[in-house]
């Protein structure tokens, strides 16, 4: 459930926030104008940051007035009534210090705030952000931007005027894929495209477009990128005089991970983590890791949070031959494909009620509450991949998880991925767990022997789903064919009569029931009563 929605005054505008957890650090998060705190509850990574982050402190989430809940704004705010905004939300929640963590745009926000207000400042966490956007020289314009790209050259002289090292300088197809992603945000906000950009492993371009539509306006989106662009807090950097982390996924592909390392650099007494991933939201794809992080640094211990352990259907899916099929597309048209496959598979593990956890990286991990959806659903997946040219193979296992946040885990998990790897090409392949689990549902299956899974201890009797018609399934639809009337069509009249009286009055039937000498001698001879 999510926490209450809350507003703020700053003047005349009203600041939507909210506040959750009862730890003893309060920590406010400054967002970027990508933000709507009561969708965040909706999206699973997103919350499971959050609650990772609220497990051991007093969190405050708000949108900056002009997006998500908070008032409209005639013009984009400038630093210092940003920083107002921080304090606002502060004073009503009561907080008089925090340490706050400015994701991607909100970070040289937080930088500012941190510097200009060190006595309401506990810490600083800078979430794959940078001290200023613009490389070489600074454009007049958004479409300028966007538009126009500085040449190496260019860029290696405003590196050396400023003092970068080698690898604090992005490159050049870096800059290209800023500048693309610049672009959708003048030309093309609302419709997905932007974000699809941003984070390519958080949804397809209509659950994105939904979320830019009610994070921002089209002309606040603009104005904020046009606004950001002209920023430079790199003068500041030097005296921020607070503990400090930095978090930047190596591989972003909107904002180069350089910049945190040229700001760790010139931070007093920063760290900067580096974490594996494309997305421009490290904090969705290893929330745990980053939630350590960010506790170590504040409390100056981590505590590992209590798995959820439960019985599930799980599923591990790889598509067949992915190396050489990558080498032979090329990376563009290869990470194409697998936006493909992940799309199709996140949809139909959807529709089945299934739970897509996360991306294998040339396959998907997604859990299920029974088996018989769970093969149902991998059928499914695997037909709509083959007509789409990508052929996988699946694993599925039924047993005890452990759940730590959106993540799985636990022999349960390692199992499904071991039968995975033992199914054929086009073969969905499953522990002999769920073929005894999913009898009656129709579904058919021919043995694959018994096999020793690495790493897992035993031996396995692996089965393989049948295809339909199979002389496999001649069992179950033998079970189809006996008949199942209701009850009453073996009642006797009496036996009518008692259920008549359990349903009207049952303290009557309970009289008679023991009234019987049957029931009385059961009660002498073994003590029982009802």
């Amino acid at each position: 459930m999510a926490p209450k929605t809350e507003y703020a005054r700053y003047g005349e505008l009203s600041l939507a926030y909210q506040v959750v957890g009862e730890g003893d650090i309060d920590i406010v998060i400054v967002p970027s104008f990508v933000s709507h705190i009561e969708f965040w509850w909706a999206h699973p990574a997103a919350k499971s940051f959050f609650d990772r982050i609220a497990s051991f402190s007093r969190l405050l989430i708000f949108d900056k007035a002009g997006t998500g809940l908070s008032d409209p704004v005639s013009a984009v705010p400038t630093l210092e009534e940003r920083a107002g905004e921080v304090e606002a939300v502060m004073d009503a929640a009561g907080m008089e210090r925090a340490a706050i963590i400015g994701l991607s745009e909100g970070g040289p926000m937080a930088i500012f705030f941190s510097t200009t207000r060190r006595e309401r400042t506990e810490a600083l966490v800078l979430f794959d952000t940078y001290p200023t956007m613009f490389v070489g020289t600074k454009p007049s314009s958004l479409r300028e931007a966007v538009d126009s790209s500085p040449g190496i050259d260019d860029v290696r002289r405003w590196a050396a005027e400023i003092g970068l090292r080698e690898d604090e300088i992005p490159n050049a197809a870096q800059l290209e894929r800023s500048r693309r992603i610049g672009r959708h945000v003048l030309d093309d906000w609302g419709e997905g495209k932007a974000l699809k950009a941003f984070v390519p492993h958080q949804g397809d371009e209509a659950q994105l477009g939904l979320l830019e539509r009610l994070c921002a306006s089209p002309g606040m989106a603009r104005a904020t990128m046009a606004s950001a662009i002209r920023l430079d807090v790199t003068d500041l950097l030097e005296s921020v005089d607070v503990p400090t982390l930095l978090v930047h996924a190596r591989d972003d592909l909107a904002v180069p991970v350089q910049f945190s390392r040229f700001m760790a650099r010139r931070i007093p007494g920063a760290r900067l983590l580096e974490v594996e991933g494309e997305d421009h939201a490290p904090w969705f794809s290893s929330p745990e890791e980053i939630g350590g992080e960010v506790e170590q640094l504040l409390t100056g211990a981590r505590h590992a949070p209590r798995p959820e352990r439960v019985l599930a259907t799980v599923l591990f899916t790889d598509i067949v031959g992915s190396t050489e099929r990558a080498a032979q597309l090329g990376d563009a048209r290869w990470r194409a494909l697998l936006e493909r496959h992940d799309e199709l598979t996140r949809r139909h593990v959807g529709e089945f009620g299934g739970t897509a956890v996360k991306s294998t990286g040339d396959g998907q991990l997604a859990t299920f509450g029974g088996p018989a959806a769970a093969v149902r659903c991998t059928e499914a997946v695997r037909d709509a991949l083959a007509q789409e040219g990508i052929p996988i193979r699946a694993g599925l296992h039924t047993g005890e998880i452990e759940r730590i946040g959106e993540d799985v885990g636990g022999l349960g998990v390692h199992l499904a991925a071991r039968v995975c790897a033992e199914a054929a090409p086009g073969e969905i392949l499953v522990s002999r767990t769920i073929r005894d689990l999913v009898v009656g549902s129709g579904l058919a299956f021919e043995d694959r022997g018994i096999h020793r899974l690495k790493g897992v201890p035993g031996e396995w009797e692996l089965l393989a789903v049948a295809p339909e018609g199979s002389s496999a399934g001649e069992e179950e639809r033998g079970l189809a064919r006996i008949e199942t009337p209701g009850a009453s069509t073996a009642q006797r009249p009496t036996d009518r009569v008692a259920a008549a009286m359990a349903r009207r009055v049952p303290g009557a039937l309970r009289t008679v029931i023991r009234l019987d000498p049957r029931y009385r001698r059961a009660v002498s001879e073994h003590g029982v009563d009802t």
